[in-house]
């Protein structure tokens, strides 16, 4: 992260994690969303695309850092290469699809062309219309992200000066091989993501993920009865969690089943049974327990999924009041076709935009984001003080643990990490709030 202008002020006066509230305007003031973009976006390592996504040379996908449109692409040595979808002649993107094969892009505007891993080739008429010296071929190709993967996962970040991806992660890879890990395939996305629209401030679909279980008993009591015949259940403190680190969150009960039953489909539970010990083998006990508890997820900053249900999403920018979701359904490769197909239905079924859970979702996320145009209402804070007292040590969990779901701690610390990136001149301005317990071991058990 390099030096920037001083701040014109903390942006941790927006957030106290000791008191816990939050100050609305975070949620819709402008300055603040660009500050955003400038602060996060453009700095953090981001979610980008699922290998599966792009499995052959030449494949590639198109989507956004923030507001900055980039193309991701598949090279011949099997990387992957993430720039900028912006053509550095006008500036017009060099991609208008959404993903594809395609052995060279070519701006519309003048035609400049450029490799799947955006090295400009060559211009149109380039020995008429320039001059020798114009232009420098090697120089001129447009920006490139710096890019890693985690276990199928790939992300990207335009900050040279950002910790690896290894380190942002930290032991939150940990928790992350309950989804990524534990088939020895690895996993894969079902083809046809969706992309929808919704007119609310990104950060209300993350931190509904990252650890609102209090919302479900309510707001989606209707649909749970319509899929299961009864409402959902209201967890003991005891045997459920709120894990954190780096702004990352996975909220968690420890009953092995209950994401899986909601979905409605036999199948997939008897796939699951037979799965279970194998799981455990391979990651141990306690995380074999964790897959499928009712269960949800987040990455900082802007990468959501929940565990069991299988339902993956990103939430992009779109300005302060409004958002662009993409949705998908992850899957392990080496589960047979129906069981496969079982999971997409049960993921169209419930969390997609016509899902019986997602638009209960959007629509108070909307309602929470809209009502911040008053003055007066602006001016107010939201209560964010759920389980204050509820921190525990835990002797296998990683991170900040809280007991209970029934909490707002992984949204506290989601909201520091937010805060303590917005005000940091630099990544070593950043601090850290925990200490890692499984960094650079392995993520399975030995």
């Amino acid at each position: 992260m390099n030096a920037i202008t001083p701040n014109p002020f903390d942006y941790h006066q927006f957030v106290n994690t000791e008191e816990g509230w939050i100050d609305r305007r975070i949620f819709w003031e402008e300055t603040i969303y660009q500050r955003e973009l400038e602060q996060i976006f453009a700095k953090a390592w981001q979610f980008v695309a699922h290998d599966s996504m792009i499995p052959e040379t030449n494949d590639f996908y198109t989507t956004y850092m923030g507001e900055d449109g980039v193309i991701v692409s598949r090279q011949k040595d099997g990387s992957v290469n993430v720039f900028l979808n912006s053509c550095p002649h006008r500036g017009n993107k060099i991609c208008l699809a959404d993903e594809g094969n395609a052995r060279n892009f070519s701006c519309n505007y003048h035609g400049w062309g450029f490799s799947p891993g955006g090295k400009l080739l060559g211009l149109p008429n380039e020995q008429i219309v320039y001059d020798d010296g114009d232009i420098d071929l090697e120089r001129w190709g447009p920006r490139q992200a710096r890019v890693d993967t985690y276990k199928g996962l790939i992300f990207a970040t335009f900050d040279e000066e950002a910790p690896s991806l290894e380190e942002f992660l930290g032991d939150f890879r940990w928790y992350l091989d309950i989804m990524l890990d534990h088939d020895e395939g690895g996993t894969e996305f079902i083809g046809g993501g969706i992309k929808s629209y919704i007119n609310a401030n990104w950060k209300f679909g993350i931190e509904n993920f990252i650890g609102d279980a209090y919302h479900g008993a309510w707001t989606h009591d209707s649909g749970a009865r319509a899929l299961m015949g009864e409402s959902l259940p209201v967890p003991e403190p005891a045997g459920s969690y709120q894990a954190s680190m780096n702004g990352h969150g996975w909220e968690f009960g420890t009953d092995g089943f209950y994401d899986l039953a909601i979905l409605g489909q036999p199948k997939i539970l008897e796939y699951y049974e037979k799965l279970k010990p194998k799981m455990a083998e391979r990651l141990g006990e306690l995380r074999a327990t964790i897959f499928g508890s009712l269960a949800s997820v987040a990455m900082f900053p802007n990468c959501s999924f929940l565990p069991g249900v299988q339902a993956f999403r990103v939430w992009l920018p779109r300005g302060p009041r409004k958002l662009e979701l993409r949705t998908w359904t992850i899957v392990n490769k080496n589960m047979p076709d129906e069981i496969k197909q079982a999971f997409n239905i049960a993921c169209n079924q419930t969390f997609n935009p016509a899902g019986i859970f997602e638009m209960d979702d959007g629509d108070n996320w909307e309602g929470n984001t809209s009502i911040n145009k008053g003055v007066v209402t602006r001016g107010e804070k939201l209560h964010y003080g759920c389980g204050m007292k509820r921190r525990i040590e835990h002797s296998e969990l990683p991170g900040v643990i809280y007991e209970s779901q029934y909490s707002e701690a992984n949204q506290r610390q989601f909201y520091q990490r937010w805060a303590d990136l917005m005000s940091a001149r630099s990544w070593d301005d950043v601090p850290t709030r925990y200490t890692p317990r499984y960094a650079g071991k392995p993520t399975r058990p030995e």
